[in-house]
């Protein structure tokens, strides 16, 4: 069974940083696609970033270009989202999810994903 669980949310002030953790457990990943997503409150999910596969390349929304950072190290199966910066625009619950085909041209769709965390909560204050 495949299982991913992440870690490393909480509540902190604007322009602090956070750092989430997402461990995969059931299969390997390596070479295919792990992202993250959020979702706000009253809004709909949203992509995050993204790392093709080990050795690859990163991808990010422009709300987080600069600020945000994945990165995965796949003998921990585990991938990363540093977060540095942080808006109150930030504040959501966060997704890891991970994909079994290996695709770049749909790296931004939750459709692409096919096994998903059950989130942590980012809360920042103004």
């Amino acid at each position: 069974q495949v299982q991913l669980v992440e870690s490393g949310g909480g509540y902190v002030q604007a322009g602090d940083s956070l750092r989430l953790s997402c461990e995969a457990s059931g299969r390997t990943f390596n070479s295919s696609p792990m992202a993250w997503f959020r979702q706000a409150p009253g809004k709909e999910r949203e992509f995050v970033a993204a790392h093709s596969w080990s050795g690859g390349l990163t991808y990010y929304a422009d709300s987080v270009k600069g600020r945000f950072t994945i990165s995965r190290d796949d003998a921990k199966k585990t991938v990363y989202l540093q977060m540095n910066s942080l808006k109150p625009e930030d504040t959501a619950v966060y997704y890891c999810a991970a994909a079994i085909t290996r695709s770049t041209s749909r790296i931004r769709l939750s459709s692409l994903y096919d096994y998903w965390g059950q989130g942590t909560r980012v809360t920042i204050s103004s």
